[in-house]
């Protein structure tokens, strides 16, 4: 989505949340401030080469490398030590996260088998969204017969709104796919 084309499109926004809500102001708007897509990798911690793969993943889903997150303690019952590396985060902002937002809705969403549309019930209260994710080949970056297993990922879409009905409005007219 090039930039000229977000400006139209927030502005959009930004007037029919307006007119819904009755704000008084255009800062009262509800505004997109993040996108973070989280990994956990449990066999990372034998199997470098699933962090490697993972990484080059997420890099090509993102436009932007992840960072490695690291086992705060030691769990014995899962084979993990401090310090070990245990998940990829990637925080996106400004025009990668809405180029990842636009992906996520015009391309990889509807490639979900057997799609009826996401749930609305997954919004924390504070108008947040969070979306898991069961497989990465729905991305049109991922080569099917390059991947070396099918991992999931969660994708929390944070925002400004104040409760979760206005994010809902804000999620829906970017275009969300939400069930009926």
């Amino acid at each position: 989505m090039t930039s000229a084309l977000k400006e139209k499109y927030n502005k959009q926004i930004f007037a029919e949340m307006l007119q819904e809500f009755k704000y008084k102001n255009i800062h009262q708007v509800p505004r997109l401030i993040k996108i973070v897509i989280n990994r956990g990798i449990g066999e990372a911690a034998q199997n470098t080469k699933a962090l490697d793969n993972s990484i080059n993943e997420l890099t090509y889903i993102t436009g932007q490398k992840p960072i490695i997150t690291k086992a705060k303690k030691s769990i014995a019952g899962f084979k993990i030590r401090e310090n070990m590396p245990i998940g990829l985060k990637v925080t996106l902002r400004r025009e990668k996260m809405y180029d990842f937002l636009y992906k996520l809705i015009n391309l990889s969403l509807p490639r979900i088998r057997d799609f009826r549309g996401i749930n609305k019930n997954h919004f924390d209260g504070r108008g947040n969204y969070n979306l898991g994710l069961k497989e990465q080949i729905i991305f049109p970056e991922i080569n099917y017969e390059q991947i070396d297993k099918i991992r999931g990922m969660n994708i929390s879409i944070i925002t400004t709104a104040k409760n979760d009905k206005e994010s809902l409005a804000l999620l829906q007219k970017f275009g969300m796919p939400f069930q009926k």
